[in-house]
């Protein structure tokens, strides 16, 4: 079975919504899957076909807990199938000098933890007003304003394309699932229901 760690760094809670929901898809999908959180559990990612890194953007950075991790695991990941999910508001703004700066920021942390993902993918999160204190929910009206996302207060808004996260654990299953050897065949060129293949010059 194909075993794959899902490890996450969340703030406000939509990472950890983002990598359970990773987790549920890969589990129906034939998958041995854990969910980790960094902050409670150090895993090693030693002994998996895959592992899937998730970490939202808080004030120029990702979770200490995350980068930690990454970099005490860096050589590990190195030899392995790897993908890094960077959750943020950003990606709704398409002006070139934020996509500048999103990918600044994920530069910054591959050069801190000396890992370099197999993939890279950028995720919208969520504006959780009902669970910010007020003064972090003056800024993000701010940065929701710029960003052209809600700005009421009295409610949450959740920009993450689930159907597309649907459509990258498909992938990332089939990157990390174990190629399966071709069925023996007979001379006749059916598969072999004798148990000998036949091997031809």
């Amino acid at each position: 079975m194909t075993r794959i760690l899902i490890l996450f760094g969340t703030t406000d809670g939509q990472t950890a919504k983002v990598a359970r929901f990773l987790g549920d898809e890969l589990d129906s999908l034939g998958a041995d899957v854990d969910v980790v959180d960094a902050a409670v559990t150090d895993p090693d990612p030693e002994g998996y076909d895959g592992v899937l890194v998730a970490a939202s953007i808080h004030a120029g950075g990702y979770q200490r807990a995350v980068l930690r991790w990454a970099a005490a695991n860096a050589a590990a990941l190195q030899a392995q199938r790897t993908a890094f999910l960077s959750v943020c508001l950003g990606v709704l703004q398409s002006e070139p000098a934020v996509r500048a700066e999103l990918d600044a920021i994920r530069k910054r942390f591959i050069a801190r933890t000396h890992w370099t993902p197999t993939q890279t993918k950028l995720v919208a999160g969520a504006l959780m007003y009902s669970r910010y204190g007020w003064l972090k929910r003056l800024v993000m009206r701010r940065i929701a304003r710029k960003a052209g996302g809600g700005t009421d207060p009295s409610r949450d808004y959740e920009y993450t394309d689930w159907a597309d996260l649907r459509a990258f654990a498909g992938s990332f299953y089939s990157l990390c699932a174990p190629a399966r050897a071709p069925a023996a065949r007979c001379g006749s060129g059916s598969p072999c229901q004798c148990g000998t293949a036949t091997i031809a010059d």
